[in-house]
């Protein structure tokens, strides 16, 4: 299930889980089409918090181009390719405030 968060100060942000990789989930907040706040609950704290910092303030399209298909060791996805699902999720989703 995704959830929608919606903060005063941050109307753009999400939780979404993510699926085959170490991480449990990723937040992060969308503003005018560009990525920012990324967190990764779990995972390799390290690789994570290097993701995040990259892909500050990056379009959404970059940070796309970029991150997917990138797999971790033999799993078939990564965490930076988890991004990539989350974003392309919302995408489809449209997700509406509530």
């Amino acid at each position: 299930a995704i959830k929608h968060i919606i903060e005063p100060m941050k109307p753009n942000k999400f939780n979404i889980p993510a699926k085959g990789v170490c991480s449990k989930d990723i937040c992060f907040t969308i503003k005018d089409d560009k990525l920012y706040d990324v967190a990764f609950t779990g995972g390799c704290s390290g690789n994570s918090q290097g993701i995040a910092r990259l892909v500050q303030g990056m379009e959404i399209s970059e940070v796309k181009k970029r991150l997917r298909g990138l797999r971790c060791g033999k799993k078939a996805t990564s965490c930076p390719d988890q991004l990539v699902r989350a974003l392309e999720t919302i995408g489809v989703q449209n997700l509406k405030k509530v």
